[in-house]
């Protein structure tokens, strides 16, 4: 017979999250168990966060196939009896702060936690996108799944492409936003976005936005988001932004719309070398191509 053997992992709330044995029924915050599902590991259960509905995002899902996994819940909808009926051995989550788990209210994570071990994983603005992904990497890794190494090759490769995209005579403007509407927009502020962060680091120009309410956030009207002047935008597509179709009574959207380079984008993107290659890469090409232009 085998012998279990306990199982442990120190979380980004700084709590040592222990279990009897290994766990194998997870159940995770949608980005969390995206993440997990990149690192071979399927979720037993997924739930979204407060900006959620009744049914899972896709936007958020990468390639977690969202047929075949239950959805039980976001926000306020989500109730306690909904986790622990998945039967977890262990919830995952992320955190932006370091204290809360992100996508339970603070009630119905005391009472799941009471009776199941959870673990997150701090993706906010203190931590890098390597350090990120390798805190995502350690907690697959404690549950026996992994990456493969060609991966990190491949990583590797779309790394150099961007900084060459990036690195080139003519730098083109690349503005991450959210449309909440045909009036206002949050326009991200790249410092405090690690995927953003690590943008700026391989070379791509990513201009401050004004001030504005928020953190993460800068919201104003679409006339301060044309006097950024992009070449390249990525535009949030999760299921709570605005949809561009709604944008288009508003001229400088407009004008927006008619110069520059859209790319989708994901603020909540698994956090894996499979999904960093590919956000590199896209990235590397909305650049590449809005240079040939100037």
């Amino acid at each position: 017979m085998e012998q279990s053997t306990p199982w442990e992992f120190s979380d980004d709330r700084g709590r040592l999250v222990v279990a009897g044995s290994r766990p194998e029924r997870i159940v995770a915050y949608i980005q969390a168990g995206a993440t997990l599902w990149d690192h071979g590991i399927r979720p037993a259960g997924l739930f979204g966060s407060q900006h959620d509905g009744v049914a899972a995002d896709p936007a958020k899902a990468g390639e977690l196939p969202l047929t075949e996994i239950p959805y039980l819940g976001s926000g306020s909808a989500l109730h306690p009896d909904a986790v622990l009926a998945a039967r977890p051995d262990l919830v995952v989550a992320v955190t932006y702060d370091g204290e809360q788990v992100y996508g339970l209210e603070a009630k119905v994570a005391q009472e799941v936690e009471e009776q199941v071990p959870v673990a997150t994983v701090a993706v906010g603005p203190g931590r890098s996108l390597p350090e990120v992904r390798e805190r995502f990497a350690a907690l697959a890794g404690s549950l026996g799944h992994g990456e493969p190494r060609t991966l990190a090759k491949e990583l590797d490769d779309a790394e150099d492409e961007l900084r060459r995209a990036g690195g080139g005579p003519v730098r083109p403007r690349v503005v991450a936003l959210s449309p909440a509407g045909p009036d206002r927009v949050h326009l991200a502020r790249p410092g405090t976005w690690p995927d953003l962060r690590a943008l700026a680091e391989h070379g791509v120009e990513l201009p401050e936005p004004v001030a504005g309410a928020g953190t993460n956030w800068s919201t104003v009207g679409w006339a301060e988001a044309a006097a950024l002047a992009p070449d390249v935008v990525l535009i949030d597509v999760r299921a709570n932004a605005a949809r561009i179709e709604a944008l288009r009574t508003d001229e400088h959207w407009r004008a927006i719309e008619s110069r520059v380079q859209l790319l989708p984008w994901n603020p909540e993107a698994p956090v894996s070398r499979l999904a960093h290659t590919r956000f590199f890469t896209e990235v590397a090409d909305a650049v590449r191509a809005a240079a040939a232009r100037k």
